[in-house]
């Protein structure tokens, strides 16, 4: 059974949230029919209430001191200009979706909860650059993100909680859980991604090799870089295969890397949580509809300001 997210450390280390919001906004409107979900005037509310419900569930769970969501701005990033069919195979954003996105900031923002979007770049490489700093400055990370590239920023320090259903189930993803799944560590994780190929990137992989050979050669040789050295050792038609894809390879190699270093305006220490704005919650929430008493009330049971709202008046 999977083991899901909702362990504390026990150490008094502070503790770092970040989610892509894309992401996992994209998972909630699929996982939720917006034909249930739509307001009076018509606009679609799926993608802002599953990430709002796991955004309650997370913040409950997890308690951390710290928090941040990063957004992508759009398709064209440095990945797209080296290889310009990167995500090209992907459809068309449904008309639903559109807009969703722009709500759900507004929702941060009411949560004073930071969010990050910036040019050229991917959600992953803000949250790749943040969890990086935060490591550094002796943090907890946490990650949420339903992108597998992230399991190579997996350390003794920070996880990835990765969704399993839909967005109501995140299984916890720490080194130990990469190894049982993949027989890698998380640095080896982004060789074997490039071996395997990414359909939903574009990124093609290499005929007659599956995820048990890419695991093989990567056990065997211990990186890409030494694999792709010695080529030549590689046997039979997989060899072959690789040998001819080799390029392909090593192009998927450089974009499956995060960007560590993304110019930010504010680092890990800059963000942390701060008391709701909770008329502007509840105006944000009153507006698209979203009357869900048990969701409202998960949603305020996690501002950092709650307690003095429940505190009662001075006689």
């Amino acid at each position: 059974m999977a083991e899901t997210a909702s362990k504390k450390t026990a150490d008094n280390r502070p503790r770092l949230l970040l989610m892509d919001g894309h992401s996992l906004a994209y998972r909630a409107f699929f996982a939720l029919p917006a034909e249930n979900f739509t307001t009076a005037t018509g606009q679609p509310t799926n993608a802002i209430y599953g990430f709002a419900s796991m955004l309650a569930n997370t913040l409950r769970d997890e308690s951390p001191t710290h928090f941040a969501v990063a957004f992508d701005v759009s398709r064209k990033t440095w990945r797209s200009e080296e290889f310009p069919e990167y995500k090209a195979n992907r459809s068309k954003t449904p008309d639903e979706f559109k807009g969703q996105v722009e709500l759900i900031g507004e929702l941060l923002d009411a949560m004073s909860a930071d969010r990050f979007a910036i040019d050229g770049f991917e959600a992953d490489d803000v949250i790749a650059t943040l969890a990086t700093q935060a490591e550094a400055a002796g943090f907890e990370v946490l990650i949420v993100t339903g992108d597998r590239d992230s399991f190579q920023l997996i350390s003794e320090h920070t996880t990835v909680l990765y969704p399993t259903k839909g967005v109501s189930e995140l299984t916890r993803f720490t080194p130990e859980k990469v190894q049982e799944k993949y027989g890698l560590t998380p640095a080896q994780y982004p060789d074997f991604a490039a071996l395997r190929g990414d359909p939903s990137d574009n990124l093609p992989g290499i005929p007659g090799v599956g995820e048990k050979t890419a695991a093989k050669w990567i056990n065997q040789f211990g990186s890409f870089d030494e694999l792709a050295t010695r080529a030549d050792e590689i046997k039979g038609k997989a060899g072959q295969n690789f040998r001819d894809h080799l390029e392909s390879v090593k192009l998927n190699r450089r974009l499956t890397e995060m960007v560590r270093d993304v110019e930010l305006p504010k680092g890990p220490q800059d963000l942390e949580r701060a008391p709701y704005d909770r008329a502007a919650v509840k105006r944000v929430l009153d507006v698209l509809e979203i009357r869900n008493p048990s969701l409202r009330e998960r949603l305020l049971a996690v501002d950092p300001g709650a307690a003095e709202h429940e505190a009662p008046a001075p006689a």
